[in-house]
Formats: C-alpha cells, sequence, structure tokens
C-alpha cells in the first residue's frame, strides 16, 4: 500500500505498507512505540503523528504542517517527529495514497526546502511572516489548476 514518510529534514520517502499490518509498519516508520494520532486535514488523507513528539522533544516538521495547513487551508498548531501520509478509505480506514496527493506532499516539500534555502540568504521579517509566506506557497501547490 503506498504511503509517503516526511522527515523533519523536509525529506520525503515512498513507502509500501503490508496491507495487514498497515498500523504497526506506520508506527515503526514514524519511531515511535508510544501513540500513533491520525490527523484528517484532507478528506483523502490520514496524517499518521508521534502523539507525544512535542513531549519528546521531536524537532518540528515544517514540511508536514505546511502541508497540513495548506489542506484545512489555516495556519495550524506545530507537528513534531517524522510523519507518515496515507490514504483514507471513505469508513476512515487505512488506505494506499493515490498520485495526485502523492504529488501535492512532493511538491509542498520541495516548495519548504526551496523557501528555507532561500530565507537563508533572505530572512523573513518576523516569525508571523515566514508563516504567512510558507504557508502562502504551500496553498499555491495543493489548489487544483482553474
Amino acid at each position: 500500500m503506498r504511503a509517503l514518510r516526511i522527515a523533519p529534514d523536509t525529506a520525503v520517502r515512498e513507502l509500501d505498507l503490508p496491507e495487514p499490518g498497515a498500523q504497526s509498519a506506520i508506527r515503526e516508520h514514524i519511531g515511535t512505540s508510544g501513540a500513533v494520532d491520525q490527523g484528517v486535514y484532507h478528506r483523502q488523507t490520514l496524517l499518521h503523528i508521534p502523539g507525544d513528539g512535542r513531549v519528546l522533544g521531536l524537532a518540528q516538521n515544517i514540511t508536514a504542517w505546511a502541508l497540513a495547513s495548506a489542506w484545512r487551508g489555516i495556519a495550524l498548531y506545530p507537528i513534531h517527529g517524522p510523519v507518515v501520509v496515507t490514504g483514507r478509505a471513505e469508513d476512515g480506514a487505512v488506505a494506499a495514497l493515490d498520485d495526485d496527493l502523492a504529488q501535492q506532499v512532493q511538491a509542498v516539500a520541495q516548495t519548504v526546502r526551496e523557501t528555507l534555502a532561500e530565507w537563508r540568504s533572505r530572512p523573513p521579517a518576523s516569525n508571523e511572516a515566514a508563516l504567512s509566506e510558507l504557508l502562502a506557497y504551500a496553498v499555491r501547490d495543493v489548489v487544483p489548476s482553474q
């Protein structure tokens, strides 16, 4: 079953999750023995997030934040640690991630990498300005062309 893993360093890796046992494979790819939260930020996807990521001091995952925020249309709370993105079946179960949504994940990750690189030479005026700028770019990456 197709899924993607987003690391806090912006790297995105393709995963092939086993049909039976997907949940334990997701837990392994996230690297936690604790709770795994499932976030529904797009009706056809699930973001699997370490439930204790912030408490454990895991790094913020700016790519997952930008993606989830763009899909929801608002700036959300920080997301910490590695995240696995899967598809979501109509009944809410884990499903394979489709090509269009996988492309959106890859596009947002590329945008985050490029934006962070640009900020090294042209830092944003404030944290709020940085988040607004990044969210605007991410929204552009996930909104279908008209």
